[in-house]
């Protein structure tokens, strides 16, 4: 357990003020502080473990927050938060009202810049320091960037960029051969030669014109310390090589890395996981992973690809049956994408496997290399919705707006994990346009799997229940909330639920019949309402000059913030009781 013999260090002053020797001690007390914080709830452990030391000793040789240090990515920075003014709230990490999970311009002026995705800490340096004013020349900006973040493309892209500049860039590569699931490709693997060998004196750095350091060992204090005092003689941009283990310091987080990525609850003193609650329901990703599986053994044109997330995507047993037909790409979205196009050009069928959050970032692809062409590849979008302690950087909210109004793209929500697994079956027998299949995190509600797959009607809705007066339509999984409030509102006769399933088209069919039957219309979502499946329904009804009051539900013109998801969805009112009252409060006003 950690001593408390530095519980006076709150900020990087407190911290200077240290020898240099106390420093080892003070990294065995903050790691455990780490432990123990993070064994009580949910966060990201095996990162901000591995970077104990090197926090330390940049805020103990840098003048920060004059010297600007920015996290990449930001779940490596936990240490950071504690030793910078927020040791006390760290109590209160990722929950409602407490501090963020990542780095955040509002919270701290030490945390410079947002980095909830990776790959973008070497931009924001060169930006920062190119726009460094004449008393600031002499100011250090310092981008901690990960093997697997260095490998974005937007990395590359900086990088290029710095090497032609003389800005006072120094980035340190913080290689634990990690991102969640181990780092992929050809990057990776000159990491690994470079650890094992003397580098060769023209390495990849330096043939972009970067002073190349390293490697050196990142958990030993001294190392660390005179090679950042001999960093900070120098000037222009540079990279240091710095080796740590994800987890350090608790072994099983070092000795099962993707599991203590955020690994729940746990034991602070033996690292073991809590024994589940005993919730039996599979989990949506654990069901499209086994369904897709079972299919690509049968269909033989399915390939899936993930952007470094077989693990949260459910694609770890493929991946290991079928390693021709699933492949991970590393963080590196757009890419994913356009070699999807390449693929389903060549007749494949590319079920492009990625979260909501992570799509937004291959938006140019979608359409130029994809919709304009009319290429049959299927996104497979996890996580949409809200998604909790990770904030706003993550909920998926936006991919049915910035989806829907790109021509040739259809777009699907499964209401529960049965649909979910007819869709995918349905979309494998053969597509002509691309599809997008949103799907949210967490459990479903089968306690068992199976593969009773049914062909859906393509582009229909569903009646749920019938009603009198007023047609809720909704998208998704919302309608179990939805369901769940129909018993709790008076005169639930008034109400007829309809599942929209289709986002794109829409069924027109269904809504002729809806606006021509009853008195008003309300429309739930799990999105954003600006551009969402409501407003594809006000956009119909306007175009056939229905005169039917339409009311929208959803998410507000607003970025959720991070917290627990069922004190989310009580905040933006789509739980059970929130959606009652909005029913009820339109009855009355109905019914006068």
């Amino acid at each position: 357990m950690a001593s408390d013999q530095f519980k006076h260090i709150q900020k990087p002053e407190d911290l200077r003020k240290l020898l240099p020797e106390d420093l080892k001690v003070f990294a065995v007390e903050l790691r455990q502080e780490i432990i123990n914080i993070i064994a009580k709830g949910e966060g990201h452990l095996g990162s901000s473990l591995g970077t104990v030391e090197l926090t330390i000793a940049l805020h103990y040789c840098f003048n920060t927050p004059k010297d600007l240090i920015i996290w990449d990515v930001g779940h490596q920075a936990y240490g950071h938060k504690m030793i910078t003014g927020r040791r006390k709230a760290f109590q209160k990490l990722r929950q409602r009202n407490g501090i963020s999970g990542f780095p955040k311009r509002d919270e701290s002026p030490y945390d410079t810049f947002g980095t909830g995705h990776a790959g973008t800490a070497i931009s924001a340096a060169l930006g920062m320091a190119l726009s460094a004013k004449t008393e600031d020349q002499n100011r250090l900006h310092i981008a901690v960037v990960g093997d697997a973040s260095i490998a974005n493309g937007m990395a590359f892209e900086a990088l290029n960029h710095l090497g032609t500049t003389q800005a006072n860039v120094l980035v340190i590569l913080n290689d634990n051969s990690m991102g969640i699931d181990p780092s992929v490709g050809a990057l990776k693997k000159f990491f690994n030669t470079v650890k094992k060998e003397t580098p060769s004196t023209l390495n990849f750095f330096q043939s972009l014109n970067l002073s190349y350091q390293g490697p050196i060992n990142g958990h030993n204090i001294e190392i660390l310390l005179s090679t950042l005092e001999n960093q900070k003689k120098q000037k222009g941009p540079r990279i240091l090589h710095v080796v740590t283990t994800k987890g350090k310091g608790l072994p099983l987080a070092e000795e099962k890395q993707i599991i203590y990525h955020a690994p729940g609850k746990f034991d602070p003193l033996t690292g073991k996981l809590n024994p589940s609650k005993g919730n039996k329901k599979l989990k949506f990703q654990t069901i499209f992973g086994e369904t897709l599986l079972k299919l690509a053994l049968i269909n033989k044109s399915i390939v899936a690809i993930t952007p470094a997330m077989p693990t949260g995507s459910g694609l770890v047993k493929m991946l290991e049956t079928l390693p021709k037909q699933c492949i991970d790409v590393g963080i590196a979205e757009q890419h994913a994408v356009t070699l999807a196009a390449g693929m389903a050009s060549q007749g494949m069928l590319p079920f492009c496997v990625i979260y909501s959050t992570f799509l937004q970032r291959a938006y140019d692809q979608i359409i130029h290399d994809v919709a304009i062409q009319k290429l049959p590849i299927i996104f497979c979008i996890d996580r949409a919705g809200i998604v909790g302690h990770d904030g706003p950087t993550h909920h998926g909210l936006f991919d049915i707006s910035f989806l829907r109004c790109i021509p040739n793209i259809q777009i699907v929500a499964p209401r529960d994990s049965q649909e979910l697994q007819n869709i995918v079956y349905t979309a494998q027998l053969g597509i002509n346009l691309p599809l997008a299949i949103r799907y949210p995190r967490g459990y479903s509600e089968k306690k068992s799997l199976s593969f009773d797959f049914k062909k859906i009607p393509w582009g229909k809705g569903t009646l749920l229940k019938n009603g009198s007066h007023i047609a809720i339509l909704s998208l998704g999984t919302i309608s179990k909330n939805i369901e769940k409030a129909l018993s709790h509102v008076n005169y639930p006769e008034a109400f007829a639920h309809f599942d929209l399933c289709f986002a794109k088209p829409l069924d027109e069919e269904l809504l002729h019949k809806v606006f021509n039957k009853f008195k008003t219309v309300v429309v739930f979502e799990e999105g954003v309402k600006q551009g969402g499946v409501g407003s594809a329904v006000l956009e119909f009804a306007s175009q056939k000059l229905y005169q039917v009051p339409i009311h929208l539900e959803g998410v507000s013109d607003i970025f959720v913030p991070h917290g627990d998801t069922d004190e989310l969805f009580q905040e933006i009112g789509l739980d059970v009781s929130g959606i009652t009252k909005k029913l009820q409060l339109l009855l009355n006003k109905v019914l006068g």
